[in-house]
This record gives C-alpha cells, structure tokens and sequence, in this order.
C-alpha cells in the first residue's frame, strides 16, 4: 500500500513538474505570424506631396512659396489663373503625405496614411487633405489620397500670447484615406522552400520555430539557416498550395527568447527593463543636487529734485540643495524586482533611473544591453 501511495505520489510530481515546465515555456509564447515573417514578403514605401485646407489661418505664411505656387496651379487647372504672388495663404499648407504598401495589396485596399506638414503652418488642425497621388520607390503612382485628417490633439490661441496646446499639432493621419489604383504582381512564396525570417534575430528562437514546425508536421522538414532565418521544405501533399501550408503554419506558437535589455528615452524620461535584467554584486548611493537662481526686479527711485534717474535693480539669490543620498546593497543575480524595489526605497525618479542604470553598465554589474532612443 506503501508502495503504491510512494509511485502515486511521484507520478503526481512528475506531472506537477512537466505543467510547470509547459507553463514556463509558453510564458513567453508567440504565433509564428507575430514574430516571423515569409522572406521575400515586404512592405513599399509610398510618399507624396499635397496640400491640406480647410485650415483656420494655421497655414503656411508667404515665406513658404512651394504651397502658394501648388494653390496656383492646382486653380489653374480648374480654369482659375491666379499668380502665386497673389494669394495670401493662411488656410492652406504644403504637406508630405507617406504610407506602407502591405504585399499582398491589391487594387482598392485600403491604406492608412500620414501627413506631415514640410512648411511653417502652426497646425493642421481641422484640415481635409485633398487627392495626392502616392508614388512607389520607382516613381510610379500607385494610390491615391484624400480624407479628413485626425491629429489625436488641439491646440488654441486666444491671441496676446495665450496658447494651449496638447500634443503634435504638426502631423495627422487619415485612417483609411488611400485607395490603391492598381494590382500588383503576387507577391506569394514559389519554390520547394519557406523562408521565416525572425522579426528579432536570436538561436534560440530559430531552434524553438524549427523545433515546432516539425512537430506540426511530423517530419525534419524545418532547420535553422541562422539566427534570423528558419527554412522549411514543403512537403508533397503541399507543392502547388503554398497558402494552404502557409495558413497551417502562421497560428502555431512557440516561447521566443531575446536578449536582456534595458531601454532609455533621456528626452521624456521612460526607462523600460526586461524581464530578463540580472544585477550582479553592486551597491548604490545616489543623490541629487538642485541648483534655483531666483531674480527679483527691485525700483531704484532717486529723491526729489536730485536730477536723478528711476532705475531697474536686478536682485539675484542663489540657492543650492543636495538631497542627502542612502546607500542600497544589491546582491549578485538580483532581478528586475530587486533593482525596482531598491530604486524606490531610493526615491529615484525616472531622470535618477536613467543615471543608475548608466552607471551599474560602466561598473559592469548590468548584465544587460543598454538601449538609448
């Protein structure tokens, strides 16, 4: 009986352990189609130039000749002749309009486009793109763009200089606002082979989609290239049904795995840590020096009948402050959660994070690559 409880006892560990281990290999699963894409598959740059209206005096001033000589001849076109030196544009601005071209685009897809104002309008605000052809790399036209622009933003001047203003005001979308004018050849794979190329290139995720492919199709019909490419053979039942075999392929998931990173913007401050960061042995003391310079405008007004002059008397105080620093102790593979914990217990803000992390790099206690955008 004994026996038997000891041998029901270890199955139940063995299986215990085997979900816990499935469980920390899917934690980072992904389907095929999130971080891998078919070579040869790619997106086109599209870019044109137009104009946006409709403006409410946000537009380029007369500075800006290319938008007043765009107007012209675009009126002129509809029977208007007006000299570019004549138009005073406040409502119109000069705008490059960009746009992805997915590859398997065809004749009247839909594309989402950006315009980007190349002149010196104040805002985009309010403003209609008029049609602008879109040009491939070749220089052929291949859509065509026009729509409301959406700039997730506003801005108002109430004149005096009282202005408000929140987010970008000088670039906008126009969700949908492309419609291709012409099919494209297919871009759809040919061949005996299937070429995944990894979105981030690392071995281990090239082994661990090879692995899972053959798995699916129970066959060594996957290998890895190298660390950003996965070759698949396709099988017989497929040759001639490439999307079939591509359909079967893209929802399987796999773990990835990618190198332990630690992202810095300085301009607004974000420091974003993987989950992978270890800290080695280090310990860190930081503090913060403040530095206010305060000028207060002082009246020097002379006494009567001294024929002397009222004068402005600048009065500057210097203030200097130094947080008192503590010291944090950080053992060696200390994680994520540790070196978040210690900050905190720091009072560190984002602008101290950036600098703590620096310096643990330059000591060699960051085991982890530093990303500055």
């Amino acid at each position: 009986m004994n026996r038997r409880r000891k041998a029901l006892c270890l199955c139940a560990t063995v299986l215990l352990s085997a979900n816990l281990f499935a469980q920390t290999e899917n934690a980072g699963a992904a389907r095929i189609k999130d971080v891998a894409s078919l070579q040869g598959a790619v997106d086109t740059p599209l870019i044109g130039y137009g104009l946006v209206v409709g403006l409410n005096k946000t537009g380029d001033k007369r500075q800006t000749v290319f938008s007043a000589q765009t107007l012209a001849n675009m009126l002129e076109r509809f029977g208007i002749a007006v000299a570019p030196g004549e138009i005073k544009i406040e409502n119109v601005a000069a705008v490059l309009v960009t746009a992805q071209l997915g590859p398997y685009a065809q004749a009247g897809a839909r594309l989402d486009v950006t315009v980007s104002s190349i002149g010196d309008a104040r805002s985009l605000q309010g403003g209609t793109l008029v049609p602008t052809p879109l040009r491939a790399p070749d220089g052929s036209v291949v859509a065509l763009a026009q729509g409301a622009l959406s700039l997730g933003g506003f801005g108002a001047d109430g004149g005096g200089g009282n202005s408000v203003q929140v987010n970008h005001l000088t670039v906008g979308r126009v969700p949908g606002g492309a419609m291709l004018q012409a099919s494209r050849p297919s871009a759809a794979p040919v061949g005996d082979v299937l070429r995944w190329s990894l979105h981030e290139p690392d071995f281990i995720s090239a082994n661990r989609l090879a692995r899972v492919i053959n798995q699916e199709l129970g066959m060594d019909a996957a290998s890895v290239v190298d660390a950003g490419a996965v070759a698949v053979r396709v099988p017989a039942d497929y040759q001639g049904h490439l999307p079939d075999l591509i359909a079967r392929l893209e929802p399987l998931s796999f773990a990835t795995d990618t190198p332990a990173k630690v992202v810095i913007n300085e301009r607004t401050g974000t420091v974003v840590m993987g989950g992978d960061v270890r800290i080695g042995a280090a310990a860190v003391a930081h503090g913060s020096l403040a530095v206010k310079i305060s000028t207060r405008l002082q009246v020097s007004q002379p006494r009567a009948l001294s024929n002397g002059q009222t004068t402005v008397v600048p009065q500057t105080d210097v203030d200097v402050n130094e947080a008192e620093a503590r010291l944090v102790s950080l053992d060696a593979g200390a994680t994520l959660g540790d070196v978040v914990r210690a900050l905190n217990m720091l009072g560190a803000t984002p602008r101290d994070i950036i600098a703590v992390m620096q310096a643990l790099k330059a000591a060699g206690a960051l085991r982890a690559e530093i990303v500055v955008l």
